[in-house]
């Protein structure tokens, strides 16, 4: 890619950010990044925070990115007032970014968003044995929240009694932990030694041939104390495209899932596939919403709209079937997602 040609498309975001920001009036993002240490796990948390500032853009705010995004106001002040606070849970592989875009539209609908890194999973920091380890993921999300809430300057900002999860993928199946979804970590352990199992994880794009993993003497161990991960200080959550699915078959596993639940599937998602996943999660969890993008949409279709050199250089990710616009996705999915906390946390009671 050309030094001139990103120049242009950098002019172009910056016009058309900065002419949306004026008609909004007034609340901006803003966007800081938080690092913490969990010395019980001996394990490093970085958290991204978005909240409603009226703090200006900088010109040094005003960067290009191959990502499709809104401008954000970086270390702004926040807006003293008190916000419903939003959890994110990335997918495999993935970082506290992968949903930046979800992000930005929730502030800008009066919410506080908070995304983890889980650390060994994420793209930049892959751990083999950190893939197969799902309690830690809903850990890291309580953990994040007792730092936030610990804070009297973000405290001030949040409204603890309106606190929700969202999580995409592994992400989607650590929202539903949080909200008292029990895993069957034997079942899970079942289908992965079958012939159907193995080749599905060791299918994951992310890290491939995880199943050895799964043999792990240090990781089996783990398993025989597994502590609750249910956080009741969450009071709704949005599992996008949910993974993990293979560790549910009873509805008795669901039983302490009190809250409000909203669960989305993509109908040629070949990672979750509908059918073993999204779709179960649905018809094991009674209460549950649920909405199914149609069609070629595939699974990585939440995350950010990309330039066309990302889209080259990383297709599984960011390139669509031509039949899918990955902006109308993601404009009905914020939609869904806004609508569904705007009523079950009362938003505008």
């Amino acid at each position: 890619m050309s030094k001139s040609f990103l120049i242009f498309l950098f002019l172009i975001q910056y016009h058309l950010v900065d002419a949306q920001t004026k008609t909004t009036n007034e609340i901006n993002i803003g966007q800081t990044t938080l690092k913490y240490f969990d010395e019980k796990r001996d394990r490093p948390l970085i958290i991204e925070l978005w909240y409603p500032t009226i703090d200006s853009l900088k010109v040094s705010d005003k960067k290009y990115s191959p990502f499709l995004k809104e401008f954000t106001v970086r270390d702004a002040k926040f807006h003293l007032k008190k916000h419903p606070l939003i959890l994110i849970s990335h997918g495999n592989g993935g970082n506290r970014l992968s949903l930046e875009w979800l992000s930005h539209i929730l502030v800008k609908n009066g919410y506080v968003v908070a995304a983890v890194d889980h650390w060994g999973n994420t793209f930049d920091n892959a751990i083999a044995i950190e893939f197969v380890k799902p309690w830690e993921r809903p850990i890291d999300v309580s953990f994040s929240l007792n730092m936030l809430l610990e804070d009297p300057e973000i405290n001030a900002i949040i409204e603890n009694d309106k606190i929700g999860a969202i999580g995409f993928s592994y992400g989607g199946y650590t929202a539903l932990a949080l909200a008292g979804a029990e895993l069957d970590y034997e079942l899970l352990l079942q289908f992965y030694n079958t012939t159907e199992g193995k080749l599905e994880i060791n299918s994951i794009p992310e890290f491939p041939n995880l199943w050895k993993e799964l043999q792990n003497p240090k990781l089996i161990e783990m398993m025989q104390n597994i502590p609750n991960v249910q956080d009741k200080r969450i009071k709704a959550v949005f599992a996008i495209s949910p993974g993990t699915a293979r560790g549910f078959n009873d509805g008795r596993q669901f039983k302490n899932v009190k809250i409000p639940v909203f669960i989305t599937g993509s109908a040629a998602d070949n990672i979750t596939p509908v059918i073993s996943y999204a779709r179960k999660y649905h018809n094991l969890i009674p209460h549950s919403e649920y909405y199914e993008f149609e069609g070629m949409v595939g699974h990585y279709v939440m995350l950010a709209e990309a330039s066309d050199h990302i889209k080259k250089q990383n297709p599984i990710p960011f390139k669509d079937h031509p039949s899918v616009d990955r902006h109308e996705v993601h404009i009905k999915a914020s939609e869904l997602a806004v609508s569904f906390f705007n009523k079950k946390l009362d938003l505008f009671e």
